[in-house]
């Protein structure tokens, strides 16, 4: 079992009132992380040595640097960071004129004390989400200046990449005569999720689903980001059986996979549409392939989700012919292993050891040393249904 914390994101309030900064922190803290200063100097320090603010609420009238100031230097700030930060004005229902020289000045928005609870949060939740997606633009342009074929929110490839590549691996599949599947995974109830728990803890989600198909998946594989909730996976030289062995196996993960935040704890199942064929078999075109997956992944939110849905319907572990697995990656159970995920290692040491023996039994050959290629040959691979003991995580939100 392993704990991983992910911070929410962070208000900054500034405020001489030490009552205020407590009220609108009440309201605020189940959905955001709060960092409270008393003027707008010390604010200005918080936001020089805080990376993580992503909104400042702040006062007018207070001691050192009034909130005119705080905002003068926050707009013309030399760091992109501090310089695209919204930035919220407290101030009274009829100071008109101070609300137009805060606009003129660079003010976001404004709030009175007396702001509900409700309409705050939707204005904070609006405001990082705009924040965030400046963040990601400016990553996505210097991404696309250096050429990286990586999405900086997902850590995933990006969609253009997975289109670029899949179109080279269909084609080298036809020269082969081999085999390309493809998945989409789509997290079910993912709507429900997001007014339920919001927009923030939603994205948090979806980040670690990110994170475990990227662990799971081999080398050789690719997997990109399709929306919120959504992703493909390329897998060359897979066939439907091994393309559904994999779903099943993740499926079962994620069932397993408990996520906490405050007191809540939040689970999650997937639904997985599979497609499968090269040549002039199931689907002639990369988009026809990820077309079809998209289509039976949604079939199977429709009936109710936790799914895997191929052809010929859904797909079960007894309704496998035989459990075949994903051909092992020597070089992914290298990095596993350096990386610290030996249960992942551990759940394909079957197969690790039947991509290993020829080799192995070259070195007996040569060296005499002892090998036992007997065992290692006698080692059982798990059937579809039994139990595995190193599958299910707690994480921590």
């Amino acid at each position: 079992m392993s704990d991983e914390s992910i911070s929410l994101p962070r208000v900054l309030i500034v405020d001489d009132s030490r009552m205020v900064r407590a009220s609108i922190s009440r309201n605020i803290r189940e959905r955001f992380d709060v960092r409270e200063e008393a003027d707008g100097e010390a604010g200005w320090e918080a936001l020089l040595i805080d990376p993580s603010i992503q909104v400042v609420i702040s006062d007018l009238g207070m001691p050192r640097l009034d909130g005119y100031g705080l905002l003068e230097r926050i707009r013309s700030s030399k760091l992109s960071r501090i310089h695209e930060l919204p930035v919220i004005i407290i101030s009274g229902e009829e100071d008109d004129v101070a609300r137009v020289k805060a606009r003129e000045m660079g003010a976001t928005d404004f709030i009175t004390k007396g702001t509900g609870t409700v309409e705050l949060l939707s204005r904070l939740e609006a405001l990082t989400r705009l924040a965030r997606a400046t963040r990601e633009l400016e990553a996505s342009r210097e991404a696309l200046a250096s050429h990286s074929p990586v999405d900086p929110e997902s850590g995933l490839v990006t969609q253009a990449y997975l289109n670029w590549h899949g179109n080279q691996e269909l084609a080298l599949a036809r020269r082969r005569n081999g085999d390309l599947a493809a998945m989409v995974i789509v997290i079910d109830h993912f709507d429900k999720m997001v007014a339920d728990y919001g927009v923030h803890i939603t994205e948090l989600i979806n980040r670690k689903l990110s994170k475990i198909l990227s662990s799971k998946v081999r080398k050789e594989d690719t997997v990109a980001q399709m929306a919120q909730g959504q992703f493909a996976v390329l897998c060359p030289s897979t066939d439907l059986d091994g393309c559904s062995a994999f779903a099943l196996r993740l499926q079962r993960a994620i069932d397993k996979l408990v996520m906490t935040y405050r007191d809540t704890r939040i689970r999650m199942s997937v639904t997985v549409g599979i497609a499968a064929g090269a040549g002039a078999s199931e689907a002639t075109t990369l988009s026809h392939l990820i077309g079809l997956s998209v289509q039976r992944a949604q079939a199977g939110v429709n009936a109710g989700g936790s799914k895997v849905i191929a052809e010929s319907g859904e797909i079960t572990p007894g309704e496998l012919s035989r459990f075949v697995r994903l051909p092992v990656s020597i070089d992914h159970v290298l990095m596993q292993i350096r990386s610290g995920a030996t249960s992942e290692v551990l759940l394909r040491l079957p197969d690790v050891a039947a991509t290993l023996m020829p080799l192995l039994d070259l070195i007996e050959s040569e060296f005499r040393c002892g090998l036992p290629l007997d065992a290692l040959r006698q080692l059982r691979r798990r059937p579809p249904g039994e139990e595995d003991p190193h599958e299910g995580t707690t994480t921590k939100l």
